[in-house]
């Protein structure tokens, strides 16, 4: 018996590299997820007096961003646009 592969939270962008915005629910729930830590830690960390504390308040949501996207995402290449088109 095949496994049936889910659909991906966050399909490729038509140019460039990386991702789009999602297209599924738990996708949205992620992006809403990372909006609020990186709110909270503009509001809350002071960039002036703790810059190494307020560099990691956005690098590590960035970066487990990142990472549900390369794991739940579909897979990312270069695109030039259509796909389909010859």
């Amino acid at each position: 018996m095949q496994k049936r592969q889910q659909p991906y939270w966050f399909p490729a962008k038509r140019y460039g590299w990386g991702w789009g915005l999602p297209n599924r629910w738990q996708g949205w729930v992620v992006i809403v997820i990372y909006a609020a830590l990186v709110l909270t830690a503009v509001y809350s960390l002071h960039p002036g007096h703790e810059p190494l504390r307020f560099f990691l308040g956005l690098a590590i949501p960035t970066l487990a961003l990142v990472a549900v996207c390369w794991l739940k995402g579909e897979p990312p290449r270069w695109r030039w646009g259509d796909d389909n088109k010859k």
